[in-house]
């Protein structure tokens, strides 16, 4: 059981390592990282649909069945993020997206992410009770998958108002919320992996939302700026496309 610990606790770490992947915009100046930041919320439109439609909700009708409860529970996702939007943009007070009044989605996107962090070290560990091997096959699909998303949850922080060290520490902060996932089923045992069933509708709800009523009015609002050009829509196009399809790739690793 020790290695099984040892596996686990290795495993998740390196997961939550992944988060730092935006660890590379610290060379760029500002002029730079807002050019390349519309790209960035498009691969995360990209990457929460994907995630979302490809992943999540496949897996959420396989464990829990095609029923009316799955598809309420989707539904309770997307009016949690909804409420959770009302109550953050109330707090907001309409002040201007600062360092000290942050946009409403960078709640929004770490609330769901850390669920969704959460859920991924549960099923590492139960995989490694299981047998070694299968944990350490589950690990690299986890770290594969979330890759793609990582650079998108970055981006998403960024435009949300924080600077790059801050989006870094609280994506960080995040993605440790995998390594608790790890120790509540290797405290409590595979049992609870059941559960984590119920969180998959859920956060997939949470990722449509986010995509859907925050970030791609986002990219419409790019569009009727002065500055925009049919090769810049074109490339926030392609961006999207390509969150989706690594997300499809990702299939090849389940």
């Amino acid at each position: 059981m020790l290695k099984i610990w040892a596996y686990t606790l290795i495993s998740v770490v390196i997961v939550s390592l992944v988060s730092l992947i935006g660890v590379f915009t610290l060379s760029l100046d500002k002029e730079k990282l807002n050019s390349i930041l519309k790209y960035l919320v498009s691969f995360a439109v990209g990457g929460l649909f994907g995630d979302a439609f490809i992943h999540l909700l496949p897996q959420s009708f396989e464990k829990l069945g095609y029923g009316l409860s799955t598809s309420l529970y989707i539904v309770l996702g997307l009016m949690i993020f909804f409420v959770l939007e009302k109550f953050l943009r109330w707090r907001h007070c309409h002040h201007v997206t600062t360092e000290q009044h942050i946009h409403p989605v960078v709640t929004m996107n770490l609330v769901s992410d850390a669920v969704h962090n959460m859920i991924d070290g549960m099923i590492i560990a139960a995989s490694y009770i299981i047998n070694i091997p299968l944990g350490i096959a589950t690990t690299l699909a986890v770290v594969f998958h979330e890759l793609p998303q990582e650079i998108g949850d970055f981006g998403i922080l960024i435009f949300g108002g924080l600077k790059v060290r801050k989006a870094l520490y609280f994506n960080f902060l995040t993605a440790l919320t995998s390594v608790l996932g790890a120790l509540i089923v290797l405290i409590v045992g595979p049992f609870v992996k059941e559960y984590t069933y119920l969180l998959l509708p859920i956060t997939a709800g949470g990722f449509i939302y986010i995509a859907g009523s925050d970030l791609i009015p986002v990219l419409h609002e790019h569009d009727n700026s002065c500055d925009t050009t049919v090769s810049n829509s074109v490339w926030q196009f392609l961006m999207i496309i390509l969150g989706v399809a690594l997300m499809a790739l990702l299939t090849f690793l389940e």
